[in-house]
């Protein structure tokens, strides 16, 4: 069942993705709190501990949604996600395929960590998963985003325009593809 598939651990040299889990809530909170992180990917900071233990029982518990850990310290620090079916972007919905999206602590940028992680959720969309199609969207100026999806072989595909976000603004969304 799908249940089960999202069971699975991915591991690489640096990182481990493995399924979030409620004990995650302060170390997730020390993350996402910080106003650098999720305004880049469009949604608001954390406010307490309490916000992001309620994140990763709804948007977290979604399959094939995985905590990034890091090997050398065994904690999570970031998220990533193979979003299908009503997970996807509006305008891709209903074509069938998958979209790629992801976010990482700030302390840990520049290390080639996302790219790490992207890579082995990427073999396993394409594998396992079997889909043919992964998109991945950015907001004009994630300029980090844009290279680890350039560093994972994904080419520009199209650009919308006033996309709203979780903040309540609206931005200007670049979307990158793969094709298997």
């Amino acid at each position: 069942s799908a249940e089960n598939l999202n069971k699975t651990n991915m591991e690489t040299d640096r990182i481990i993705l493995r399924p979030w889990r409620e004990s995650d809530a302060e170390i997730l909170f020390k993350w996402a709190s910080n106003p650098d992180v999720g305004p880049r990917a469009g949604w608001p900071p954390h406010k307490s501990v309490e916000e992001s233990l309620e994140i990763i029982r709804t948007v977290f518990s979604a399959p094939e949604t995985y905590a990034i850990v890091l090997r050398e310290e065994m904690i999570p620090i970031g998220a990533i996600a193979i979003k299908s079916g009503e997970g996807l972007s509006p305008s891709l919905r209903g074509t069938g395929d998958a979209e790629l999206g992801y976010w990482l602590a700030e302390e840990y940028w520049g290390r080639g960590l996302m790219t790490e992680a992207a890579r082995a959720i990427i073999e396993r969309a394409f594998g396992t998963l079997g889909y043919r199609l992964l998109w991945c969207g950015y907001y004009e100026g994630n300029e980090r985003s844009r290279r680890v999806m350039e560093k994972c072989g994904f080419k520009p595909h199209h650009t919308e325009h006033n996309k709203p976000t979780l903040l309540g603004d609206t931005r200007t969304e670049h979307f990158m593809r793969s094709e298997r």
